[in-house]
Parts: structure tokens; sequence; C-alpha cells
């Protein structure tokens, strides 16, 4: 049971990196320190946008409408944080 547990919190290590990486990613890109058309960029983000779409989709659907704020990698990120916690604590 104990290596389900380590396993899990793994997992949810590796998450949480992605979206830290998507984050910083789309500021970089937003403050054009990026640029898409560098072939590296280019397929880092769209593979990162592919990897994390399915878990932010189900949040943007509930959030509401913050003009341009996404609030979803925040969310995903105190969900991650809460796991975490709850995991830690009962096992």
């Amino acid at each position: 049971m104990d290596s389900l547990v380590q396993i899990l919190m793994l997992v949810l290590d590796v998450v949480w990196f992605f979206v830290i990486a998507h984050l910083i990613m789309s500021w970089l890109i937003n403050f054009e320190v990026l640029n898409l058309r560098q072939p590296l960029v280019s397929q880092l983000w769209y593979f990162l946008q592919r990897l994390l779409e399915p878990i932010y989709a189900p949040i943007r659907r509930i959030l509401p409408a913050m003009g341009g704020i996404d609030l979803s990698p925040l969310v995903v990120i105190l969900g991650i944080i809460a796991i975490q916690i709850v995991i830690q604590n009962n096992f």
C-alpha cells in the first residue's frame, strides 16, 4: 500500500511540474520572451497544451469568465496540493 501512495504522490508531483512549466511558458510567450515560431518552443508548448487541456477544460466550464484571465491552472495546483495533504495525512 505504501508503494501505491508513493507512486500517486510522484504522479501528482509530475503533473504539478507540468502545470507550473505551462504557466511560466504562457507568461513568457505573452510577454514575447519566447516565440512560437521557434520549433523547440512550439513543440514544447503544444505538447503541454495537449497534455493539460483535458484537465483544464472541465474547470474552465465551471469557473466564471474573468475577462481574459485563466484561473484553471491555479485551481489545478490547489487541487493537487489538497490531494497531497489528504494522502499524507491518511496513509
